[in-house]
């Protein structure tokens, strides 16, 4: 599925493309023209990279479908030549604060005092050595120092060459109140380049060119601000005039919408009922092309921090889909659009890839309670994991810890006065759960666990305590009753601990395992966890799958070690840095242990995979899809464990691409032409294309930290 040839990143793109490119698919969409959404890469791939930059032009194309259209912020110089940069301040995105240090002006820009380095002040020459940067900071800043140069209009087209472009005015009322006309320059400019949107928040800069465009060539598209913000022409609210779209028609054949207009979020972050407007835009004949999409910035908690499903929520919800979307990673809404629409829950995987609940569905509900895992396996997880912990009074149940502190409200409760320090599980001050009996612990409230609080990233907050702990008995139970899951993972760690403190968990698990009927039917898979050896060895005369956990982060494995785990397991759980080591979050290389416990027959399952964008290398693109690809494609392992198991599932429905005709079909063979030998040290292959700088461009492979990995078998869709 959706390999990548890496060699100077010269992709074989998202293969299957069926869907969008080809037409092979022929499922009606519900946008106005029945076509597939489109796919505008904002100033690039911005979300990595400088906005507007060279790289991150072909980088965004590279990445995309291959209809994706170029974004281009317009911004006027002082001599009126148009550049392509995101603001119409320049100090946030470029050094130009270094080259001008005095330099800084103020104007009134849509009646607000504003102060920065703007483009009126400096003719195009002035800005020859000012260089591009990463302008939101939360962003990487390790490409900053690329040597990317401003980047006129013309720039674009001719050394980006893009399939498809949209310009952008976002200060025509600006550059005119300085005695630059947006509207000249964009009519002297369409003279000699294709461009085919031109979006403006200024109905007035809309009216002015609307004529002298062919419409079907060029389509005007007008822009929504915030809904409270007013437009300079009409002195209306955005919100106003959003309720006369008949207005809008007569000037323009689209609009461009912050995502909230269509699907609203409260104050909470959650999704409220869409609204009309898509349907409305349609009835009206207009396009309607959704804007402010991006990976690594929180969003309505419905989507679980998957991008993808966001996206799906405004092209295949199975009422409308909007005709584009405007997003900083165009990686994202492009395998959305061609892999993953259209998809039934019913359907079958495409790929063997084993998907291992990690507490249940834990990224949206508390760990090991019935909500987890009821909604992991109506997720489609194959496997639901039990880590067995022991009350008091001997009965094994469901728990991430053997610390009550860590997943529950115990920290809250009347049992705080026990909490006690045991150095040899290396807990300070914890209350465990060989402390409480088990309907002592059935009082407490389970607690959502939010590993990425230090971000502020929270998990589902209206279940923080939501749903009921389960015993081993209970969980099994569910598990075998349950139709779609293939399977149980038993996860069993501190066994000599508890051990000497009179609780015999590898007992408890047997007996519990035969009285739920798991010993007298091969249906259901049982799969012995744990980072202990003694512990397999107490189920080795059982025919379940035993798995070592190799709890460290690891770079090589000795032969030797594999045939000691060989004696007493069959798979081996690794952690994701065993893998693809990384470091400040970009990856550093691939091992050869996946292969090395591969070819000793050793099934290899990877934890610990989360939604959470901080979660994955910038190599990732902030995307959990294109993470989960890269482990299964470029890594060939088995099966992930997550707490997210949904996004995993879907990953694995993908359609795989479809042979076409004109995969095969090729023209004949030139005939074989005299070439005049050169020169030992000239030579007629082709180089690696660079950015007008000089620098390597994103296709001669701009992740040098990873860069052995790209030109070996790294792979994205």
């Amino acid at each position: 599925m959706w390999n990548l040839r890496s060699l100077s990143w010269s992709f074989v793109l998202l293969t299957c493309f069926s869907v969008a490119a080809q037409g092979v698919n022929r499922t009606k969409w519900l946008t106005l023209n029945g076509n597939a959404p489109l796919v505008i890469a904002r100033g690039g791939f911005s979300g990595l990279l400088p906005d507007s930059s060279y790289d991150a032009y072909i980088m965004g194309l590279e990445t995309s479908l291959p209809n994706a259209i170029i974004w281009c912020d317009v911004q006027l110089t002082k001599d009126g030549v148009g550049i392509c940069f995101p603001d119409l301040k320049l100090d946030n995105a470029s050094d130009i604060d270094f080259y001008f240090k005095n330099k800084k002006s103020k104007y009134l820009v849509n009646g607000v005092p504003t102060q920065g380095w703007f483009s009126i002040d400096y003719n195009l020459k002035d800005l020859v050595h000012v260089t591009l940067k990463q302008g939101v900071y939360s962003r990487t800043q390790r490409f900053d120092g690329s040597q990317q140069s401003i980047l006129t209009v013309q720039d674009v087209v001719n050394q980006v060459k893009p399939p498809g472009f949209w310009l952008n005015i976002q200060h025509d009322n600006f550059f005119s109140q300085h005695n630059l006309s947006m509207k000249s320059y964009i009519i002297s400019l369409t003279r000699g380049v294709l461009i085919n949107y031109i979006s403006s928040p200024e109905v007035n800069f809309l009216r002015s060119i609307l004529s002298r465009l062919n419409p079907r060539v060029t389509k005007l598209v007008f822009r929504f601000l915030g809904q409270d913000d007013v437009e300079p022409s009409t002195n209306q609210t955005y919100g106003s005039l959003l309720k006369n779209l008949t207005f809008i028609k007569t000037f323009a054949s689209g609009i461009l919408v912050p995502k909230s207009y269509i699907w609203p979020v409260d104050n909470s972050l959650y999704l409220q009922p869409y609204t009309s407007l898509v349907l409305d835009a349609h009835k009206e004949g207009l396009q309607i092309f959704a804007s402010e999409f991006a990976n690594d910035v929180p969003f309505a908690y419905n989507y679980s921090y998957d991008p993808t499903s966001e996206y799906l929520s405004f092209v295949d919800n199975g009422n409308f889909s909007v005709d584009g979307v405007l997003s900083d990673f165009p990686v994202t809404p492009s395998a959305t659009i061609d892999c993953f629409t259209h998809l039934d829950k019913n359907d079958k995987p495409q790929e063997k890839l084993l998907v291992i609940t990690s507490e249940g569905a834990s990224g949206d509900y508390p760990g090991c309670t019935d909500l987890a895992y009821t909604k992991a396996a109506s997720d489609g997880a194959d496997v639901l994991d039990c880590p067995v912990q022991m009350a008091k009074d001997g009965i094994p149940f469901c728990l991430g810890s053997i610390n009550l502190i860590d997943k529950t409200t115990v920290f809250r409760s009347p049992f705080i006065n026990i909490a006690s320090t045991v150095p040899e599980l290396n807990i300070t001050n914890g209350i465990f759960t060989f402390n409480l009996t088990w309907d002592e612990i059935k009082s407490l409230k389970p607690e959502i666990t939010n590993p990425w609080l230090e971000f502020r990233l929270y998990r589902n907050p209206k279940a923080r305590n939501e749903g009921n702990f389960v015993s081993l008995m209970e969980f099994l139970t569910y598990a075998k009753n349950a139709t779609t899951v293939s399977g149980v993972m038993i996860s069993i760690e501190n066994a000599a601990y508890l051990a000497n403190q009179g609780f015999g968990v590898t007992d408890a698990v047997l007996e519990a395992l035969r009285n739920a009927g798991y010993n007298n039917q091969t249906a259901k898979k049982v799969m012995i966890q744990s980072k202990d050896s003694s512990v397999l060895k107490e189920f080795k005369k059982k025919r379940y799958e035993l798995v070592y956990r190799v709890a460290d982060d690891i770079s090589d494995i000795e032969s030797s070690t594999i045939s000691e785990i060989r004696s007493f397991a069959s798979s081996v759980i690794l952690t994701k840095k065993s893998v693809f080591p990384s470091e400040s979050q970009f990856l550093v290389g691939k091992t050869n242990v996946v292969e090395k416990l591969h070819s000793s027959n050793l099934s290899v399952y990877v934890q610990h995979f989360n939604n959470e964008f901080v979660s994955q290398p910038w190599d990732f693109f902030s995307d959990s899809s294109v993470e989960i690809n890269n482990y299964f494609v470029g890594a060939g392992i088995d099966g992930i464990i997550t707490d997210f198991p949904r996004t995993a599932a879907r990953y694995r429905k993908a359609p795989s691409p479809i042979l076409t005709e004109s995969d095969v079909v090729e023209p004949p063979l030139p005939p074989v032409a005299k070439i005049t030998p050169t020169a030992r040290n000239e030579s007629t292959a082709s180089a690696a294309p660079t950015s007008p700088t000089g620098q390597s461009s994103v296709v001669a492979g701009v992740f040098t930290s990873c860069l052995t990995i790209l030109l070996a078998d790294l792979v994205i869709f």
